[in-house]
This record gives structure tokens, sequence and C-alpha cells, in this order.
């Protein structure tokens, strides 16, 4: 098997009637989303625990274990011995890579040395640090069975002093205008798994990209339609599309499966979110009714923030005075709105759970 060479982009001779009748309904699913989200007043606050999840979920496709709840556990009490911290680890960065973008991506184009940046954040100190993190790779890579030779590869993409001919194509396609954004999105994700521009890490960062391009062209009001819940359900269509375009030229058969994908997930993520804000809603009046506090805001938007978390997190992040802090926490605790999930002693703070906001997003 040789080195796969990339199809230029634009693509040429693709034939639009095979998915034309899912173009429709996909942008439809994305725009109501959307919708839903500028209706809300800080919609990265309320579905923060959706971009932990998908961090989690992207993450479990390359072979972490963490769930989400683990993962938040976690940065309740980071001190707590776990046997999945290195999972964890690779979790979070993910999360971290995700934010720094979107910060980018207001003062710049997302573009190759964007990636190259994300990159470094995504590896900083976990699995593949050691992989040349925020480089492009200088050696040629090849996909196949762990232990298995280049001989029995089921892919091996582009020689490494192509990537970055190939990478500055994809950003001029990524800066330009397609007949449909979202076929735009399954072309460029699938690109960039088929050029796998660096030494490991080219799954996730693939997906990091998705939500990125759709807020670059104004598609998304926020980067926050996460596709990975249904690449994790459907894993081996996943793969089996993509190794499809390399040895068939199969472009409409992943665009099919794409938009799909698009149609399925961003109804289950519509669901979500209307979910999340009606709890948000509730939760409102019933805090302010409960405590009677000038800091019920910043105490609903701490929790929706951080459905577990101890108490000595909640007096640092949420600024509350500390004596203010513990007379909330005790309240909303009686009133059913937060669990003790670990009674505290000493200095070790007592660990809180938001079960109801768990419920959903887990």
């Amino acid at each position: 098997m040789k080195a796969f060479v990339p199809h230029s982009l634009p693509l040429k001779n693709l034939d639009w009637t095979q998915f034309v009748h899912l173009i429709g309904k996909a942008n439809a699913d994305v725009a109501r989303f959307d919708g839903l989200l500028q209706s809300m007043q800080n919609p990265v606050v309320l579905l923060s625990p959706l971009t932990t999840q998908e961090a989690v979920l992207s993450s479990k496709i390359e072979g972490t274990q963490a769930t989400l709840e683990e993962v938040l556990e976690f940065e309740a009490d980071p001190k707590k011995r776990t046997k999945k911290y290195d999972d964890i680890q690779e979790i979070l960065n993910y999360r971290k890579a995700m934010r720094f973008s979107v910060k980018e991506l207001d003062k710049k184009p997302l573009c190759i040395n964007l990636l190259k940046s994300i990159h470094a954040i995504l590896l900083d100190s976990v699995r593949g640090k050691n992989r040349d993190p925020g480089n492009f790779r200088k050696s040629q890579v090849y996909i196949g069975k762990p232990g298995a030779g280049l001989e029995a590869a089921t892919y091996i993409p582009p020689e490494p002093h192509r990537v970055l001919d190939n990478l500055s194509s994809l950003e001029k396609y990524i800066n330009s205008d397609e007949k449909d954004v979202l076929v735009q999105l399954a072309i460029i994700h699938a690109q960039f798994e088929i050029i796998h521009p660096f030494l490991d890490g080219n799954g996730r960062m693939g997906r990091i990209l998705m939500p990125l391009f759709l807020y670059s062209k104004k598609a998304l009001s926020s980067p926050m339609l996460y596709l990975s819940a249904y690449f994790e359900r459907n894993r081996d269509d996943y793969y089996d599309r993509l190794s499809g375009i390399s040895k068939e030229n199969a472009w409409e058969e992943w665009i099919i499966y794409f938009l799909n994908a698009v149609i399925e997930q961003s109804q289950i993520n519509i669901k979500k979110a209307k979910s999340i804000h009606e709890l948000y809603d509730h939760k409102k009046i019933k805090i302010v009714d409960l405590t009677h506090s000038q800091f019920a805001i910043k105490t609903l938007d701490f929790i929706f923030s951080f459905p577990i978390f101890n108490s000595s997190q909640f007096v640092k992040k949420s600024r509350i005075p500390r004596a203010s802090a513990a007379r909330i926490l005790g309240i909303l605790e009686r009133g059913g709105v937060i669990n003790v999930a670990e009674k505290g002693s000493g200095k070790r703070p007592t660990i809180y759970t938001f079960p109801k906001l768990l419920s959903i997003t887990g």
C-alpha cells in the first residue's frame, strides 16, 4: 500500500443529488439549535457540562475510559487518588483546547497556526506528550491494528513532505465559500483526518475543528454543536465511511453519514439544551425564594458550571463571602437543590452534587 494522495479541494464531480435531500433538514436543525443558544443569557455557563461531555466522548473514541461524573468528581477533589488520572487529564486538556480556540477565533481566522497551538494544549503532559506536540509530523505514519507492521496497514496518510501543502490547501478551503456549509464541514473533517498532520491526536483535533468551523462561518453564535456522541454510538460506521474515501473515493457516502449525524445529534442536543434551560429558569426562582440573597444568581450560575463541587471551590470561584456561602449551601442542601456527596472534616471541604443537571447531561 502506498501513501495516499488527498483529493484536491474543492472536490470535483461531487454528486450532490445523493445527499441534497438531507441538506435542508440538517441546516434547519442546526438553526433551531443556534436559535436556542441565542435565547440563553449565557449559553457557555448553561451548557458547560455539555462541553465537558463532548471532551469525554471525543476522547473515548480514542480509548479513554473516564466518564463525565469521574471528570467532575476529580475537579471537585483533585487530591483524591484515581486510577483514571491520565484519562481525566486528556479530557481536561481537550476542554482547555476548545476554550482556548474560541478566544483565539475572536482575534484571528481559523488557520494552520491555530491548529498547532490547539494541538500543543491537547497533548500537554499527557499520553502523546513525546509525539512532538504543536508541530506537524516529519515522519511517515500508518493506521492499522496495534502491533501490526506497515505491510498490514489499513491506511497510509500522505508522505510528511506533503503535509504542509495539503494543510495549506485545506486552510484555503476552510476560508472559502461552498454551496452548503455543512457539506463543507463534512469535507473539511474528513480531509483533516486523511492528511493526518500530527503524530498523535488527529482524531480529537478533527472533532475540535467542527464547532470551531461553524462558529467561524457564523453558522453558530456559540461553538457548541457537538457530534462526538453520534460518532461514538456509530464508531464502526464512522471509520468505515472515512476509510471509504481513500479506498473508493466514496465522498458521497461519507457526506450522507455526516449529515445524518448532524440531524440526529442536533435533535438530541436541542432536547438537552431545552431541558437545561428549563431547569435553569426553575432553579432561578427556587434559589431566589429559598435564599433571599443578593448572591442567588451567582450561586445559580456556579452550580450549572460545576454540578459537582466542593465548598472551598464555591467560595473561591463564585466570590461570595465565606459566611454567606456557607449559609447558602446549607439552605440549598435542606431545600433539595444540591446533595452532599462527601461530608467534609477538618481541612477537607464538603463535596456537593447538583443531581438534576447531572441526570440531563450524563
